[in-house]
């Protein structure tokens, strides 16, 4: 059998906690964020200063970092931006995740050096999209989370560019970087870091004005990987992400070190551990209950926990009574003082708490065993049979805390000592990268006879390697006999060797080239258009006779029915499998089809919002690009001022004025009928228009937008505004 190649363990920090549980639990690289730019804005996150501390911290292990940087930008903020990412380079940062194709762009130009990976945000699940990602010289891509593993493994044989996925930790409901759902209710965008989890509400689904079912129906299991650890490395995954730069550092820490054992005993042996007493710990920290997602294919009927959105812990027990303000409970696991706990409502509004007190035959107990009765002090009434559940496992937590603050994780270095007589001492030592520090003492070494030292307490004195994250590995001596080197020498030459290597060890990435930005554009004229999405013939019939610069059919088969010189195709926004080259003007929703015509135009979930990404678009030949529905006027205005002074060229933009906007799209589907009488209706009672597409289900926003006088858009520079049926 080949040698297999073990993936890098990706492991997520949220806070310096966090940071320091992730390494100490065995990851080969870190992704976290600075205070700004980042796609988890409720983070922790790192200040400028925290940053430089913690790419020390981690190089100092051997564990690289990856800065996020996956938001769009808007244009004020370009030249803050870039600041930014100079001074992330200037810090030996070892990549930048990058949502933003037009900084995406910027960056690879200015800093050729700096490696620079496709956020999952950027919406990337074909091979033509990695394609185009590799002939950009981009580093790696981050693949949406709903690729399948089949089609991992055909990217991996059409490309030679690395690949990281996600192997566990919460997913999104709508493609990442595709979900306008936060940003539309509430001003609160997915596509800037601060998403309000529209998705973890409770919803009723109604079809043909029947209330079908009620709860969190969007609300999606964690994703769990562990029993497919070997198809994830026989694939040659490069990079296994594990997403949760939100939860706490115990929780980092487990799952970490429980992704590390697994994937080293595959590589060591071709088999895995026993995964039931691993998959009980991973729940009694947090689950949502677990799901193998769409990367291997999970049931459509088993992707959503409709029950919960939250931790639901692990099985607890169930209320007997309620008495004089005490709560009986007959238990089915065990329970200790500290322990959170949460008696689990009908409606929802469920009830938790941390254990303080609780009796067994009427005497106070620190400990409780499973079949055991107890009473628990609780000044409201419970039902009976309600049951309750376990949140938090105080020992466990008490556990992971020991087992970071042991520092445990050593780098391994390899000593040779010599000494002879009236030559210095020679230390030199070896870490398994092959980095090679050598050391001589001022001291020259006497003969000795009465005062002689013995290699053990040589060996004792250079092995006091105290709270230094270094071991030992092997340890060589040569030595002449009866020779005196005094306890201090060897002090000083062990702290000044260690001292030099850990200096080595910190000079990574730390060259920084800077280049040009320079970009071939064409110019376009100005002009007045005014386009429209129409869905059908009847669509058409009514607006055949107007003057429509473009006329969008979504339909493939009313798009063959229609005899018009300023028909265009409509692609889908997901493409897993491309069609032929099109002869036709088509417009396309993802980058994988941007080579698929010679007259193409992106559409608005593009997520264009800066002059950077309209003018690299216009660059890789798209003749019309459409604005993001995110972008207010203030910000339209100064993208296109910005691109006449930096280009000196005219854009070819449009913005949708008048529409109906799909919120969310997702493979997951809440139905199987196809139709416009199915609707979603949030707790405000919202109805928001489910439809089924090509095996995939769009929401509509609850609303019709419409922007204010749109023709004064086209006295802003805009060439075409956009109205949808």
């Amino acid at each position: 059998m080949d040698r297999l190649k073990k993936p890098e363990l990706l492991a997520p920090a949220g806070n310096w906690d966090s940071l320091v549980a992730a390494i100490e639990a065995g990851c080969d690289a870190l992704y976290l964020s600075g205070t700004l730019y980042g796609a988890r804005s409720y983070a922790g996150n790192f200040t400028k200063e925290e940053l430089v501390k913690a790419i020390d911290y981690a190089h100092l292990y051997g564990v690289k970092v990856y800065v996020t940087t996956n938001i769009v930008i808007y244009e004020a903020e370009v030249k803050n931006f870039m600041k930014y990412i100079d001074f992330l380079c200037k810090n030996r940062v070892d990549a930048i995740i990058v949502q933003d194709l037009g900084m995406m762009d910027l960056i690879r130009q200015k800093y050729p050096n700096l490696e620079i990976h496709a956020s999952t945000q950027m919406h990337i699940h074909n091979v033509e999209a990695v394609q185009l990602m590799e002939q950009l010289h981009i580093n790696r891509v981050v693949l949406a989370r709903e690729t399948s593993i089949s089609l991992v493994k055909e990217i991996k044989e059409k490309t030679n560019m690395p690949i990281e996925i996600f192997c566990h930790g919460a997913l999104c409901i709508s493609y990442s970087g595709q979900c306008l759902m936060s940003s539309l209710i509430g001003g609160r965008s997915g596509n800037r870091g601060t998403c309000a989890q529209s998705c973890r509400q409770r919803y009723t689904l109604e079809s043909d004005n029947k209330k079908i079912k009620n709860g969190y129906l969007l609300s999606t299991k964690d994703l769990n990987t562990l029993n497919y650890i070997p198809e994830l490395i026989e694939a040659g995954i490069d990079s296994l992400k594990i997403e949760g730069r939100m939860k706490r550092p115990e929780y980092v820490y487990l799952v970490v070190s429980i992704y590390r054992m697994f994937i080293d005993e595959y590589i060591s042996n071709q088999k895995i551990p026993d995964i039931k007493p691993y998959l009980y710990e991973l729940e009694k920290i947090f689950n949502r209950k677990f799901t193998k997602g769409f990367l291997f294919s999970e049931d459509n009927n088993k992707l959503i926990n409709s029950y919960r959105p939250n931790h639901i812990g692990t099985p607890l027990g169930q209320v007997l009574g309620y008495h004089n303000n005490q709560v009986k409970i007959k238990l089915i696991d065990s329970l200790n003082i500290n322990d959170g706990i949460r008696f689990l409502i009908d409606d929802g509004d469920d009830i938790g708490f941390i254990v303080t007190k609780m009796y067994k035959n009427n005497k106070s107990v620190k400990q409780a065993k499973k079949a055991d009765i107890i009473e628990i002090p609780y000044k409201n009434n419970i039902s009976n049979k309600v049951k309750v559940v376990k949140t938090t496992d105080y020992e466990q937590i008490e556990m992971i805390k020991r087992d970071i603050n042991s520092h445990k994780r050593k780098i391994s270095i390899d000593v040779y000592l010599e000494g002879f007589i009236d030559k210095p001492v020679k230390l030199t030592i070896c870490d398994l990268d092959n980095k090679e520090i050598v050391i001589y003492s001022d001291y020259i070494i006497k003969s000795s006879i009465n005062s002689s030292i013995s290699e053990d307490s040589i060996k004792k004195h250079i092995n006091h390697l105290g709270n230094t994250p270094y071991q030992i590995n092997s340890f060589n001596i040569k030595i002449d006999s009866n020779i005196f080197i005094p306890v201090k020498v060897l002090n000083d030459i062990r702290r000044a060797a260690i001292n030099k290597l850990t200096e080595d060890r910190l000079k990574v990435n730390s060259n920084v080239l800077i280049s040009t930005y320079n970009l071939t554009l064409p110019n376009y004229p100005i002009e007045q258009n005014k386009t429209i999405l129409i869905h059908s013939i009847d669509d058409y019939n009514k607006i055949k006779d107007k003057a429509f610069s473009d006329i969008y059919i979504d339909d493939i088969d009313t798009f063959k029915k229609i005899n018009d010189n300023h028909k265009v195709l409509k692609l889908d926004r997901v493409i897993e499998h491309h069609l032929p080259y099109y002869n036709e003007k088509i417009l396309i929703g993802e980058l994988g089809s941007i080579k698929l015509s010679n007259n193409v135009i992106t559409d608005f979930s593009f997520n264009v919002t800066n002059s950077y990404t309209v003018a690299f678009l216009h660059s890789l030949g798209v003749k019309k690009i459409t604005l993001s529905y995110e972008m207010n006027d203030y910000q339209i205005k100064k993208l296109i001022d910005n691109y006449h002074f930096r280009y000196q060229k005219h854009p070819n933009l449009e913005l949708i004025v008048d529409s109906i906007p799909e919120v969310m799209v997702s493979k997951y589907k809440l139905v199987t009928n196809n139709g416009y009488n199915n609707w979603l209706i949030d707790r405000f009672n919202n109805k928001y228009k489910i439809n089924i597409h090509n095996n995939l289900m769009y929401i509509k926003h609850y609303k019709r937008l419409k922007r204010d006088n749109p023709n004064h858009y086209f006295e802003m520079g805009i060439n075409n505004i956009r109205y949808e049926l």
